[in-house]
């Protein structure tokens, strides 16, 4: 465990100069980072190998090399108020989840807000990362960039990795024999942009992840026939919850992750899958996860139910052959005349402009501590932000995480021994194969709320909830019982923000302010003699129950 950060606020040292920070890549981590940084007082320089911000959630056509690429019907799976900013919430008549286009509109708003655009160094490609000869005492990097054909290199005092981890496809063919005399199109799923072009097609996608399901349903409205293959099959939720309420509003809340740390995990398998079943029966739809008690990331689809339901969708088993024209499956079941195959099997990341032993995985997990710093380096002035991924949102995560590293590259917070930091990294990991299992999938995978308050207390901005109750008991309550927002990590320490406490009790507000769009009359009380024929009659069913 680090040591708490000094609680200094951002003023540099006395006779100091602002230590330059290298940002590599101008995406959502890139842009956080560079917002952290200037609170800091440090001295950022971004380089963006692309003309724009925005990263993967900024669609294009065409398909490029070294770019995360989205198809155009993305919508976010986590809502507005879970993922916004800590000190800045999304406009209040943006919609619950996002469009690609809308997400990006929130980051250009937030860009320009914070003045973030003028450390960007646009079409510049990030070639080398490399220690400086004098780097056990000095703690620097060098930085080699290329820019309209032109190298050049700077010396910088700490370097944020921001390029991301959806770039890289993973594309096993090697499990699938017989593709090479496989006579329709393949791709993977980082090539599909848009369904036109598929009418009347018999289509394969192969995966159960987000963008497996996303493009199966969005393509059986265009083709003759979709079927989605899974090994381990996966647990499918609507990003409607509880009384019409975002699914992460309702889910990530402390007292909800108490409960999933105290209990015995028997019951909290239990629970989760009376939660996961409560929509639909996911044995019926062929769907259940192999292990259906591992907290693997669901799925958040709204309409792939009902596509199977009608039959516009069909689930199978393994893929474990191919021919020219048909798909073989594990359960001896064959598809004739498949048309296309889309290879939905997510992504590798690496990392070719640093030195390879800096970030690798080895043993089913990745060496960073806390998912951010190579342990191994004398000095801790590297960090990868975003390389991880969450049961809740990834924004909120990443901002507490350059949050944490600006402060730990001034100097006002340390991190443990490398001893320490292995041994941690060992640890975490083996929880994490408990929780979530080995597959490569699952290898970036944390819980969400214990994450977040692990980073904030590294910085001293988890907010204390015992002495917060007998201060401010209506916020107190909102924090325990509430969704887990990003505002509650402004409430205290440093880069406190003035309006988080009402942005934590006015959240309602803003969830329901796109949806009531029809005016309606208020409905009006319950007359009290009806109220009170209705309580008596509760009561008398109560104790007719209780007395059988």
């Amino acid at each position: 465990m680090g040591e708490l950060c000094s609680q200094r606020g951002s003023a540099q040292r006395q006779g100091h100069m602002a230590k330059k920070v290298a940002v590599i890549g101008a995406g959502v981590s890139g842009l956080v980072s560079l917002k952290c940084c200037v609170d800091e007082g440090l001295e950022p320089t971004c380089f963006e190998r692309t003309e724009d911000i925005g990263g993967l959630w900024r669609f294009k056509e065409n398909v490029e090399d070294g770019r995360a690429s989205i198809y155009r019907s993305v919508i976010t799976n986590t809502s507005k108020e879970m993922s916004c900013f800590s000190d800045f919430p999304m406009p209040e008549d943006f919609p619950n989840f996002l469009h690609n286009s809308k997400l990006l509109e929130y980051f250009r708003i937030f860009a320009k807000k914070f003045d973030l655009l003028k450390y960007i160094q646009f079409q510049t490609t990030v070639l080398h990362v490399k220690r400086r000869p004098d780097f056990s005492s000095s703690g620097q990097w060098e930085v080699v960039t290329q820019s309209a054909g032109k190298e050049q290199s700077a010396t910088f005092d700490a370097v944020m990795v921001c390029s991301g981890h959806h770039i890289l496809p993973h594309m096993p063919l090697q499990s699938f024999p017989g593709i090479e005399r496989f006579q329709g199109q393949y791709f993977h799923s980082r090539q599909y942009k848009r369904p036109v072009g598929f009418e009347g097609k018999r289509i394969l996608v192969i995966g159960i992840g987000n963008s497996a399901s996303d493009i199966a349903v969005e393509l059986s409205k265009e083709a003759a026939q979709v079927f989605i293959s899974t090994r381990k099959g996966s647990w499918v939720l609507s990003r409607i919850s509880e009384d019409g309420y975002p699914w992460d509003s309702v889910f990530h809340t402390r007292f909800s992750s108490m409960l999933r740390n105290v209990l015995p995990r028997a019951i909290v398998k239990w629970m989760l899958e009376q939660q996961m079943n409560r929509w639909f029966n996911h044995e019926n739809y062929g769907l259940q996860p192999e292990n259906k008690y591992l907290l693997k990331e669901p799925i958040l689809n709204d309409d792939l139910p009902s596509r199977i339901l009608y039959g516009a969708v069909k689930v199978k088993p393994r893929v474990t052959g191919l021919t020219e024209t048909a798909a073989i499956f594990e359960d001896e079941t064959v598809e004739e005349d498949i048309d296309v195959i889309v290879f939905a099997t997510g992504y590798t990341f690496a990392f070719p402009f640093l030195e390879e032993s800096l970030v690798k995985v080895e043993d089913s997990r990745v060496s960073l501590y806390k998912h951010m710093f190579p342990p191994q380096l004398e000095k801790a002035t590297l960090a990868c932000m975003g390389l991880i991924q969450p049961l809740g949102s990834i924004f909120p995560t990443v901002e507490l995480q350059a949050r944490w590293a600006t402060r730990v590259f001034k100097g006002l917070c340390s991190l443990p021994t490398e001893k320490a930091m292995m041994e941690d990294i060992v640890t975490r990991n083996e929880r994490r194969i408990d929780l979530f299992g080995t597959s490569q999938s699952q290898l970036l995978q944390t819980n969400y709320v214990d994450y977040l308050d692990e980073l904030a207390s590294e910085i001293g901005a988890k907010p204390d909830l015992v002495s917060l109750f007998f201060r401010d008991p209506k916020l107190a309550l909102k924090l325990y019982f509430g969704p887990c927002n990003s505002y509650q990590y402004r409430l205290t320490g440093p880069g406190q923000w003035e309006g988080a406490r009402r942005a934590i009790l006015t959240q309602k507000q803003r969830i329901l302010k796109p949806l009531k769009t029809r005016s309606l009359k208020a409905s009006p009380p319950l007359p009290a003699s009806l109220l009170l024929t209705v309580m008596g009659l509760l009561a008398i069913l109560a104790a007719l129950f209780f007395h059988i």
